[in-house]
């Protein structure tokens, strides 16, 4: 019934998690598409969700195509599975209730997935992927047009709330003692009174930051052009101060 996905990285389930809710989006609104393929997925939507017939679920598969189908007969399922049963209840509320509602249990049922593909990231991995996950508007928020709809980036800058991370290899094994003893509370108060050796800005957990293995200074990755994704592949970071001194000597 699920189209095959495995993902494993943060990356790759933000990617899968974006598709699905892409395609479930789709079948819950009214959506401008091209000249060639003009078609008003809600309207099939909700024609597909027939009360006469069995329980229904709805289905959002990672190559952004929907799905109203009947739930899979293997007990346990490969993946968790979405509402069962949404269209009875279509008939017997308001069309913009009834969708509203489809979208509350949709919400409930991609996060299920993501954390189901996720269960073996480490705490800050989990904690990136939420912050990938919440800085996209929710079903609901799109189907009852409380948010308008962003575009999706797994490359979100400052606005991703990631632990700061030394990139060295010493820096490294001090960083996954800190991923699985200490907590985000303890994290705050040994960086309170740090400040960024760029803007001379307080630190903050809500912003990315990355410590310079060589003066040991912290900086908001937004001064230095680094990202989170990026700052995955480096094994140790130079600040720009400490890179020009190398180059001068």
């Amino acid at each position: 019934m699920d189209i095959a996905s495995n993902p494993h990285s943060v990356e790759e389930i933000f990617k899968d998690y974006n598709s699905r809710r892409n395609a479930i989006v789709r079948a819950l609104t009214y959506g401008k598409f091209p000249p060639l393929c003009m078609f008003i997925y809600v309207d099939e939507f909700y024609s597909l969700c027939d009360p006469e017939k069995e329980n229904l679920c709805l289905y959002g598969h990672p190559n952004e195509t929907w799905e109203v189908t009947l739930p899979a007969e293997e007990v346990p399922p490969e993946l968790p599975e979405p509402a069962l049963g949404i269209n009875f209840a279509r008939d017997g509320m308001n069309r913009r209730d009834w969708l509203s509602l489809v979208a509350v249990h949709t919400d409930s049922w991609l996060l299920s997935v993501a954390y189901y593909f996720g269960a073996r990231l480490n705490r800050n991995e989990r904690k990136r992927l939420f912050s990938l996950i919440n800085d996209l508007p929710t079903v609901f928020e799109v189907v009852t047009e409380r948010k308008p709809i962003n575009k999706p980036s797994v490359d979100t800058g400052s606005k991703s709330r990631i632990s700061s991370t030394k990139r060295s290899s010493e820096g490294q094994a001090k960083s996954n003692q800190r991923l699985n003893d200490e907590s985000y509370a303890e994290e705050d108060d040994e960086h309170g009174e740090t400040f960024c050796g760029s803007c001379g800005g307080n630190y903050s957990a809500d912003e990315f930051w990355i410590g310079c293995d060589i003066c040991e200074r912290w900086y908001h990755g937004k001064c230095v052009k680094i990202t989170p994704v990026k700052a995955e592949s480096i094994k140790q970071y130079k600040c720009p101060a400490c890179s020009t001194k190398k180059g001068r000597q």
